[in-house]
C-alpha cells in the first residue's frame, strides 16, 4: 500500500499531498532523502531505502527540472509495489498541465489522484495475471518435455544393451547412439560415462572414427584415479589426530633467551620522562595561508568552445549548429546528453575519480537536467559541464562547521580535552600527519599531548617519540601488547589532570577486511568517546578508496555495542603534493563518506598540512 505522496518545488515549499494517504510516518524520510540524495548529487539512483527500528520505507522519486518540481512516493519497502514508476510518471504528467507559479494550493488535484491510482493499480494487476497465465503453458510444456525425454532416454539405453553383442558395422551404429543418447536425452554426463561403460564392456573391440571422443579410456582414466586417490585420503584421516611438533624458537648463540621484545623506556612511560630540547623552528604552517588559484580558466574555456564547435559542425553541420545556438533547443532529453556526459565520465576517471562514483554523477547531473529547455546561445555541452561543476562545489563544500580551533576553545572553556583519533590503512600516514597536526595546534598556543596507541607496529612507539621530541610534546605511552582503548583512556586522564587542550590518539594502521583490529578500533571510540575521528587517506589511491572508506563505516557500525556507533568524522588527505592532477581521490571519499576533507598533507616537513581549496579541485577535475 502507498503511504504517502508528495509534491513539492525545489525551494521546498510543499505544493500538494494526499490527504486520502495520510498515514504518519515513522521518522522522517522525506527530510532524510532531501539530505542524503538529492542534495548529495545522488538523485540518479532508482529509489531509496529508509530503515529505522520502528519501520522500513522505500522512496521512489521523479523530477520536472523545467518547473524545478519533486514528485516523491513512500511506500513499505517489504510490499515491492510495481505501479509506483507509472504512477509517478502520470502524476508528473497531470500535474504539469495545472501548476502555476503563483498557486499555492491544489484541493482540485484529489480526484485526479484518485483515478489515476486507480488505473495504475488495475494496469498492476493485468501485468500479474497476464505474467501467471503465460507461466503456467511454459510449465506445463517443460513437464511434458521432460517425461518424453527420460522415455527415450531408457529406451535408448535397452536399445544399447540388446545391440552390444553384434561386431562390425553394428559395434559403429552403437557408438552413434552413444552420441545420440547424449544429444536427445540431455541427461547429466554422469549418466552418459554410465552407459558409455556398459558399451566399452561388449564393444571393446569395436572401431571408432578417427577424431571422435573415446568414453572407455575416460572411464579407464577415472577409475584409476579414484583407486589412487582413495588411500591418499585414508592416510590423511589417520595422520589426522596425531599432535603437530611446535616451532622452538632459534638459539643464535649461548645468551640466555628474550622472554619479551619491549624495549620502550619505562622512564617516559606516563609522559614525564626527560625529553631532548631539540625543538624545530620551520616557521608558518600552510594551513594558516591562503592558496591562491591561478586563473588562466579563460583560455581553457576558448579552447574547449573551438574543440566543441568542430566535433558539432562534424557531427551536425556548421548551419544545424548555429541555429540551435541561437534559437534555443525545446527541452534537452537524456539521448542530447548522452555523448557530454560520457566525454565527462572519462575526464573524471582519468582524473582518478572511481568509476562507480564517476557514473553515479553523470546520472544525477542528467536527472537535473532532462526535460530543460536549453538557453539561446549556449551548447549542451558547456550546460552538461556548468551541471557538474555546480555538483561538484556542493558535494566537496563541507555542510558543518570544520573549525578545529573553534571546537578546542569550546571544549576549553567546559574543563576537559578536544580528542582526536586518527585511523586509516597500513602506511598512509598516520603518525607523520598527526605531528604535522600538532605542530599547527603549537602555533595557536594550544597545549597538545600525544598518545601511542598503536601497541601492535613494532617502531610505532618509538616513531611518535620522536616526533614529541622534536616538537617539544609529551607523549603518553604503555608500550607493546596492550590494549589501545585502555591506553588512550589513561592518556585522557592523564591531559585532564596536566590541563591539556587536545590529545591526538595515534593508532595501528589496518586493512578494511581485518575484522579483529577493527573491532578493537571500534572498542577504542565506544570507551573513549573522541570529539573528531580522522580518517587517513592517500590521495593516490582511486577505486579503492570507496572500498576503503565504505568498509570502515560498516565495520565501525556494525562492530560497536552502541545503539548509535560513532563513525568518520572528517578526512585527512596525505601525499597530495605526489598526484599531479589526479586530484580524484578527494571527490570519492567525501562522495562515499559523506564527510569533510579537513586536511591536505603535501610535504615532508611539519608546515606541508593545508587546507582543501574547492574552487581548485573542482578546476582541476574538469580541466
Amino acid at each position: 500500500m502507498l503511504e504517502q505522496l508528495l509534491i513539492f518545488t525545489r525551494g521546498g515549499l510543499i505544493l500538494w499531498t494526499c490527504k486520502e494517504l495520510g498515514n504518519a510516518l515513522r521518522g522522517s524520510p522525506i527530510d532524510t532523502l532531501i539530505r542524503s540524495c538529492l542534495l548529495e548529487e545522488r538523485s540518479g539512483a532508482a529509489s531509496y531505502n529508509y530503515d529505522i527500528p520502528g519501520g522500513s520505507y522505500t522512496l521512489k522519486w521523479t523530477f520536472h527540472n523545467e518547473l524545478g518540481l519533486v514528485f516523491v512516493a513512500v511506500y513499505q519497502k517489504i510490499l515491492h509495489l510495481l505501479y509506483v514508476d507509472e504512477l509517478l510518471a502520470m502524476v508528473k504528467r497531470e500535474f504539469s498541465e495545472i501548476y502555476d507559479s503563483k498557486r499555492m494550493v491544489y484541493d482540485d488535484f484529489d480526484e485526479t489522484f484518485r483515478q489515476l491510482r486507480k488505473e495504475a493499480e488495475a494496469r498492476a494487476e493485468e501485468m500479474k495475471k497476464s505474467k501467471q497465465v503465460m507461466a503456467k503453458p511454459v510449465s506445463n510444456l517443460g513437464k511434458k518435455q521432460g517425461q518424453q525425454m527420460q522415455k527415450s532416454g531408457f529406451e535408448g539405453g535397452n536399445k544399447k544393451k540388446s545391440g552390444g553383442g553384434e561386431t562390425g558395422k553394428d559395434g559403429e551404429d552403437s557408438d552413434d547412439n552413444v552420441k545420440n543418447g547424449t544429444l536427445e536425452n540431455g541427461h547429466s554426463n554422469g549418466e552418459v560415462t554410465s552407459r558409455g561403460r556398459v558399451n566399452g564392456k561388449e564393444n571393446g573391440n569395436s572401431n571408432t572414427n578417427a577424431g571422435a571422443f573415446d568414453v572407455n579410456k575416460l572411464q579407464k582414466l577415472r577409475s584409476k584415479g579414484g583407486k589412487k586417490a582413495n588411500p591418499v585420503v585414508n592416510k590423511v584421516s589417520k595422520e589426522e589426530p596425531k599432535k603437530k611438533p611446535t616451532k622452538k624458537n632459534r638459539v643464535w648463540d649461548d645468551k640466555p633467551v628474550e622472554t619479551k621484545l619491549d624495549f620502550t623506556d619505562p622512564v617516559s612511560e606516563n609522559g614525564d620522562g626527560h625529553m631532548a630540547v631539540a625543538q624545530v623552528v620551520e616557521g608558518e604552517s600552510m594551513m594558516d595561508k591562503d592558496e591562491v588559484v591561478s586563473s588562466d580558466s579563460e583560455s581553457e574555456e576558448e579552447d574547449e568552445a573551438e574543440t566543441g564547435k568542430k566535433e558539432d559542425s562534424k557531427k551536425k553541420g556548421w548551419f544545424t549548429s548555429m541555429f540551435q545556438s541561437i534559437a534555443g533547443k525545446a527541452n534537452l532529453e537524456k539521448a542530447d546528453l548522452e555523448p557530454a556526459l560520457k566525454a565527462l565520465k572519462d575526464r573524471l576517471m582519468t582524473k582518478n575519480v572511481a568509476e562507480e562514483i564517476a557514473e553515479k554523477l553523470c546520472e544525477s547531473v542528467a536527472a537535473s537536467l532532462e526535460g530543460k529547455k536549453l538557453a539561446s546561445f549556449t551548447r549542451i555541452s558547456s550546460t552538461v559541464q556548468t551541471a557538474m561543476e555546480d555538483a561538484l562545489v556542493r558535494i566537496l563544500t563541507p555542510r558543518r562547521s570544520i573549525d578545529i580551533l573553534r571546537d578546542v576553545h569550546v571544549a576549553k572553556e567546559q574543563r576537559k580535552p578536544y580528542v582526536v583519533v586518527f585511523v586509516g590503512v597500513n602506511g598512509v600516514g598516520k603518525s607523520t600527519n598527526l605531528a604535522k597536526v600538532a605542530y599547527w595546534l603549537q602555533q595557536h598556543d594550544i597545549n597538545v599531548m600525544m598518545a601511542a596507541c598503536d601497541t601492535f607496529r613494532s617502531g610505532a612507539v618509538e616513531q611518535l617519540r620522536t616526533h614529541a621530541r622534536r616538537l617539544q610534546i609529551p607523549i603518553f605511552e604503555k608500550g607493546y601488547e596492550k590494549d589501545p582503548a585502555i591506553v588512550a583512556k589513561e592518556a585522557i586522564q592523564e591531559a585532564t589532570r596536566n590541563g591539556s587542550d587536545v590529545v591526538l590518539v595515534d593508532t595501528a594502521g589496518r586493512m578494511q577486511d581485518n575484522e579483529p583490529l577493527m573491532r578493537a578500533l571500534s572498542k577504542l571510540i565506544y570507551v573513549n568517546s573522541p570529539d573528531l575521528v580522522l580518517f587517513v587517506g592517500e590521495a593516490l589511491v582511486g577505486n579503492d578508496a570507496v572500498d576503503q572508506l565504505s568498509k570502515f563505516n560498516q565495520k565501525l557500525a556494525d562492530l560497536s555495542p552502541s545503539p548509535s556507533p560513532r563513525l568518520i568524522d572528517g578526512i585527512l588527505l596525505t601525499k597530495f603534493d605526489t598526484i599531479d592532477d589526479k586530484v580524484g581521490a578527494a571527490l570519492s571519499m567525501v562522495y562515499i563518506s559523506g564527510s569533510p576533507v579537513m586536511f591536505v598533507g603535501c610535504g615532508q616537513s611539519y608546515t606541508d598540512l593545508k587546507k582543501l581549496n574547492v574552487k581548485s579541485i573542482v578546476k582541476t577535475l574538469l580541466k
